[in-house]
């Protein structure tokens, strides 16, 4: 019997996740499995991966077939390097000790990518919030003083009417007094 371990599609039209299987290759896509080692959830940022590694490696170690996707996910969990270790420790090229202490190492270097990585988009989300506050600011500010600029010329305008109104009523108010 050939075994794959591939994902089964679960969830809503655009809203799909999907648990990772053991299967028969002859089983339909979301029909029988038969172990769930885990799930995938793409619609979360950055996307949810939740797998038994235990259960992964012995699968894979057994000989069950990974598809493409599942094997990027077990090759970012690890499930693939730790098979690579275990070989070469069976060869006889290193103890499990060191395969076990390279296999902490990878993963502590992974991590600390994360982390910075995680770091660097919390840096660049604030810096870019901070940019639209002030493009925002500069905008208002910007709208506030030609607000204050029509104002300033609708006052001008009506201080000229109010003085040329003035205008009128003096000359005819001294028109009569001067006769």
């Amino acid at each position: 019997m050939a075994t794959k371990i591939r994902l089964q599609r679960h969830g809503r039209k655009n809203y799909a996740f999907y648990p990772i299987v053991i299967a028969d290759s002859r089983a339909p896509r979301d029909g029988r499995f038969i172990e769930r080692i885990g799930s995938y959830n793409p619609n979360t940022n950055p996307a949810t991966v939740t797998l038994n590694f235990e259960r992964a490696l012995y699968w894979v170690n057994v000989g069950a077939q990974p598809t493409d996707t599942v094997r990027t996910i077990l090759s970012n969990e690890g499930v693939l390097l730790m098979k690579h270790l275990q070989g070469g420790v069976k060869k006889g090229a290193f103890d499990e000790a060191e395969a076990q202490r390279r296999f902490d190492a990878w993963k502590a270097q992974k991590q600390q990518a994360t982390e910075k990585f995680n770091a660097s988009m919390a840096a660049k989300k604030e810096s870019d919030a901070k940019a639209r506050l002030e493009a925002e600011q500069a905008k208002n500010q910007a709208k506030a003083e030609a607000v204050a600029k029509k104002k300033a010329e609708l006052a001008a305008a009506a201080a000229e009417a109010e003085a040329a109104a003035h205008a009128e009523e003096a000359p005819a108010e001294e028109a009569p007094a001067a006769e």
